[in-house]
């Protein structure tokens, strides 16, 4: 990881961290926010929690409301939130175990982005090995 005080870059947090996040600095709860973008709670509860994406005019809506760009959201790069406020506050043993974590997280993303590549290859391999039918 480039910065390891980047709590929001790719390498560091998903989509839906960044969300909750600009959220909550936002001062909103998961309900005002999904009413002001005319959502149900539980597709913005979704994008929280990594397990679906907002379509383009949402993510529009989003960054306007949260004050942060579609980019940042996006991809944790650009205009958005800099490290939470309770960092300074940590003891340092706490900071030293958040700091390790995002390591290790950035380690597990490049691991994937390897894996996923590595089978990519191999359906490749695969596809160019199988017996043709003439």
């Amino acid at each position: 990881m480039n910065d390891e005080n980047d709590w929001y870059g790719p390498e560091s947090a998903t989509f839906g961290d960044r969300l909750a996040a600009a959220r909550d600095a936002a001062g909103m709860t998961q309900g005002t926010l999904a009413k002001r973008l005319g959502v149900k709670l539980k597709s913005l509860q979704n994008w929280e929690e990594d397990l679906s994406e907002p379509r383009a005019n949402r993510l529009s809506m989003m960054a306007g409301i949260l004050n942060v760009s579609m980019v940042w959201l996006i991809t944790g790069e650009g205009e958005g939130l800099g490290a939470p406020d309770d960092e300074e506050t940590l003891p340092p043993d706490v900071t030293a175990v958040l700091t390790e974590m995002r390591s290790l997280r950035a380690e597990f993303k490049a691991r994937a982005d390897r894996l996923g590549l590595l089978e990519k290859k191999l359906r490749v391999l695969l596809k160019e090995s199988a017996p043709h039918d003439s």
